[in-house]
């Protein structure tokens, strides 16, 4: 599983910046480099997708097991 979910946090940074050349300057890396459109492409997305849907589990096991606390992140000195 270690390489697996080290695979999949890999995909999902290359994702993450391809998609900040997207929203930065309108450059889509994936595209460039297997031609728009192309199978290739596609199988990259879906790839970065399925990462995606994966990393989900240990999330939410942190979440279980308390490793995370979402209400610790939580300011409460700030009033709005």
């Amino acid at each position: 599983m270690k390489a697996l979910n080290l695979i999949t946090l890999v995909l999902l940074i290359v994702g993450g910046l391809n998609w900040g050349l997207v929203g930065a300057f309108e450059f889509d890396l994936v595209a460039a480099i297997f031609g728009d459109g192309s199978a290739l492409s596609r199988v990259v997305y879906v790839l970065v997708g399925l990462s995606a849907l994966w990393q989900i589990m240990p999330l939410m096991k942190a979440f279980s097991v308390g490793e995370v606390d979402a209400e610790a992140n939580r300011s409460t000195s700030v009033r709005l």
